[in-house]
């Protein structure tokens, strides 16, 4: 008996394509998706390797020598590790959404309705969310340009005090009264930091009309330099004091100032530690202070201008 052609050319086309489909499913998508798994975890570790040498150089740090302390450096290394966890998950979340999409789609999911909703999503954070937007953002930010960490002095405008702890959203200060203040990042308008790479002591020196200026000049050079050549303030004073002279001049007083440059945190305990000295030391010269003579006036404060 003879076979129709038909019969004869059709099996054959539905084994050929079944076989097609099967070898597919069993061995194309897997090995799709392996590859793509095998492409995104090269990427990752690519990239791992340019953080990580990014982070090695801000450790290192850009600063002269005699501003690499191990208080400088700590916060150099602290801050550059955050940098690079900060990026490491960012790359990690955008490897995770594009090649999870790409093996969704590979598995055969229709991926249209995810990015609709992805679309969705960014579009009520934008409107929703802007405030916590522009929180993480300026966060980030405030990282990457070491504005300041924890420890600093800083004034944020809204608050003043001690940096307790930095996260992307919010800012937590303490103040001198013990207060605890969150301050938004986002808020954060301008910083003004005390305690970074270095501070200076500033002293005022009021002393009366009748004083010689130049022997009173003498003499806190002598003080300053004192502290300049003290063994208990080496590394906290980083450079010899200077006197700038006559500051102002008003009815009651002359006023000298001194200047010393200090490490970070440094300046407050230094210009206390000046002042005493001063005081210590006008008592031995039997140098004056600006102070009210009320015979002169008959006990009422001197006219002013």
């Amino acid at each position: 008996m003879i076979v129709p052609p038909t019969t004869m050319s059709i099996v054959p086309e539905n084994l050929d394509i079944d076989w097609r489909h099967n070898a597919d499913v069993l061995i194309g998508k897997p090995v799709a998706v392996v590859v793509l798994v095998v492409v995104a975890f090269l990427i990752r570790w690519v990239l791992g390797k340019l953080v990580d040498r990014i982070v090695q150089h801000a450790e290192d740090g850009v600063l002269p020598d005699r501003f690499n302390n191990s208080g400088n450096h700590t916060r150099r290394v602290q801050r550059a590790k955050t940098m690079g966890d900060l990026l490491k998950s960012i790359i990690g979340g955008l490897l995770v959404a594009v090649f999870g999409t790409m093996i969704l789609s590979q598995c055969g999911l229709n991926i249209a309705p995810i990015i609709a909703s992805a679309g969705i999503v960014g579009l009520a954070l934008g409107f929703g969310a802007q405030s916590l937007v522009k929180d993480f953002l300026s966060g980030i930010f405030m990282i990457f340009e070491d504005q300041y960490g924890v420890g600093d002095v800083v004034d944020v405008g809204a608050a003043s005090g001690t940096v307790e702890a930095v996260s992307l959203r919010v800012t937590r200060l303490r103040d001198q009264q013990g207060t605890v203040w969150y301050v938004p990042n986002g808020e954060i308008l301008r910083v003004g930091n005390m305690s970074q790479n270095w501070a200076r002591a500033v002293v005022d020196v009021n002393v009366g009309y009748n004083e010689d200026l130049t022997r009173v000049t003498a003499v806190l050079k002598e003080v300053a330099h004192d502290i300049w050549d003290d063994e208990d303030y080496k590394g906290i004073v980083i450079e010899e004091p200077e006197i700038t002279g006559v500051e102002s001049m008003t009815p009651e007083a002359i006023s000298l100032r001194v200047l010393i440059k200090t490490a970070p945190m440094q300046q407050w305990a230094v210009a206390r530690e000046l002042r005493q000295r001063i005081k210590a030391r006008f008592d031995h010269e039997h140098i004056r202070m600006a102070y009210w003579d009320t015979s002169t006036w008959g006990g009422a404060k001197p006219p002013q201008g």
